[in-house]
């Protein structure tokens, strides 16, 4: 069953034909449940209402209706048909998963108050903490449970469940393969199959796992079909995802998160936002996610308090028993330093972690940013020249802070040269005006006198021509001075020809009153 499913998958005129129906020799209802043909099953019920006139029974029934009902996620036709029923343990059960469904927290203690210590409470529960994405309190019952009760195969199953939500790959394996061994058809046990090839093997050895689920027809394939299209999405990196997994969301626990990420690989940091404002995070995976949507949209508005909560989420996760000293917790912890532009703790928790990390670009741009914004140009332009990833490389982000990182190193020209391979747009030009002032500021007056000419022909603004003009000053002192040569006098006073100001006139004759002077050939007249 799907327990974790929030909606019906099913619209609500979903009903058979009850006329059509009783026309046919009527099927067992246990039949049925067995094929998990819920909606027959209802159908089934709902004629014996209709026929029978046991009081007694009638309250059984309701409790049957209920159940089928809470198995194709309609809670509200189910927390009606359970009212109706008859009070007994199967009913305080239901009410307990409907409560939690429903948000109920009242009624969910009134009917925790009213369970057992039998096997049936017990594993409910299990279920109950599983959904919550207590993992870990799930799986101590399991394997109590199983341990007292060895011949109940299915508690492999679900302790295996556990295992594979808590990483233990080996051992879920180990119990998964123990049930198949007598339910060998099982659509969750060969979808965990699948999941776990896909941790380990990738997303073709994972999908080759579901061949075995051959009859899409049968209702114990259709009642698992969402789950495992979904399952698909994933195995094949996000392909087809905008046709499976909307209409999943909410019916599949994990398709809102797995659209969400697909939406923010994407860039598309709004819907994935909006996916993540309704997520109610189970466990550090979740938190992280919204963090990182509510983060990369926050900034994309200038959402103040957008921006604040992603913080707080990554501080959860970097603080929290299980993360603090993992690898997790400190990338957290310096996310949560990053948006803060607490630059020198970011590189504090992100350095501790390094020796894992070397070959992630992600890791590594938000390391070099971190180390230019300390003033560490050098080892800011080292680790950004680590990265591989295109993306990231054509990020204007990372094009402009390896630009400055030129520059204070010493390497105007190669910055000039990033200048010249960008196609013409607002983010070149952005560029440029980055390379004509942090050259300037830097004394590297000959590419700074290039960017403000550049800057000034496509646009007559005083303040290029002051930046050229002081540019131009700086590199002739330069010159003077031995430090730049000579020849590059000539491309000097055609960047001064390139203005109708008529201070460059003065400018140029007194660099050609030095040029004869010092006996240097000057082509530009």
């Amino acid at each position: 069953m799907i327990l974790s499913r929030q909606k019906s998958a099913i619209s609500g005129t979903y009903l058979l034909d009850k006329e059509k129906t009783r026309k046919k020799k009527l099927p067992k209802l246990n039949d049925l449940l067995e094929e998990r043909d819920y909606l027959g099953a209802i159908t089934l019920l709902e004629i014996y209402l209709d026929e029978c006139a046991k009081p007694e029974f009638d309250l059984k029934v309701w409790v049957n209706l209920a159940c089928c009902s809470f198995y194709l996620g309609l809670y509200k036709e189910a927390k009606d048909a359970s009212a109706k029923g008859i009070d007994c343990d199967l009913n305080y059960r239901l009410n307990f998963h409907l409560a939690h469904k429903l948000n109920d927290d009242k009624n969910l203690m009134r009917c925790h108050s009213k369970m057992s210590d039998s096997f049936e409470d017990k594993i409910s529960y299990a279920s109950f903490q599983f959904m919550r994405g207590h993992y870990r309190e799930a799986l101590a019952l399991c394997k109590n449970l199983l341990a007292l009760n060895k011949n109940y195969v299915a508690l492999n199953l679900y302790t295996a469940l556990c295992y594979y939500k808590l990483s233990y790959f080996d051992l879920s394996r180990e119990l998964l393969d123990d049930y198949l061994s007598t339910h060998p058809n099982s659509y969750v046990a060969l979808n965990l199959k699948a999941c776990l090839h896909f941790k380990q093997y990738g997303g073709k050895q994972a999908e080759a796992e579901l061949k075995p689920l051959k009859n899409p027809s049968s209702h114990c394939v259709l009642f698992g079909l969402d789950l495992i299209n979904h399952n698909k999405v994933v195995f094949r990196r996000g392909a087809g995802a905008m046709q499976i997994l909307p209409p999943l969301v909410d019916v599949v626990a994990e398709a809102r998160i797995n659209l969400a990420i697909y939406h923010f690989q994407q860039d598309e940091y709004e819907e994935a936002y909006k996916l993540c404002q309704n997520l109610t995070p189970t466990g550090s995976p979740d938190y992280i996610l919204k963090a990182a949507a509510f983060s990369a949209y926050g900034q994309e508005e200038g959402l103040v308090a957008v921006i604040k909560a992603a913080q707080q989420y990554y501080h959860l996760v970097g603080h929290s028993s299980g993360e603090c000293d993992t690898v997790v917790g400190r990338r957290c912890l310096a996310a949560h330093f990053f948006l803060l532009r607490q630059f020198e703790e970011v590189v504090l928790y992100l350095d501790t972690i390094k020796g894992y990390l070397y070959h992630d670009d992600v890791y590594n741009f938000n390391f070099a940013q971190a180390k230019a914004a300390c003033g560490n140009y050098k080892d800011a332009e080292e680790i950004f020249k680590l990265i591989q990833s295109e993306k990231i490389k054509t990020d204007f982000v990372y094009v402009s802070w390896l630009a400055r990182c030129h520059i204070v190193n010493k390497q105007p020209h190669s910055a000039w040269e990033m200048y010249l391979k960008m196609d013409t747009s607002a983010d070149s030009y952005s560029l440029l005006q980055l390379i004509a002032n942090d050259c300037y500021r830097m004394r590297c007056f000959y590419v700074a006198a290039k960017a403000f000419d550049v800057l000034e022909r496509i646009d007559p603004n005083p303040e290029y021509w002051d930046g050229k003009r002081g540019a131009c000053v700086g590199l002739f002192q330069q010159i003077v001075a031995g430090r730049e040569p000579r020849e590059t006098l000539n491309e000097l006073l055609m960047m001064l020809q390139n203005t109708s100001n008529p201070q460059s006139e003065y400018i140029g004759r007194t660099i050609g009153k030095w040029a004869k002077e010092n006996n240097v050939n000057l082509e530009v007249a």
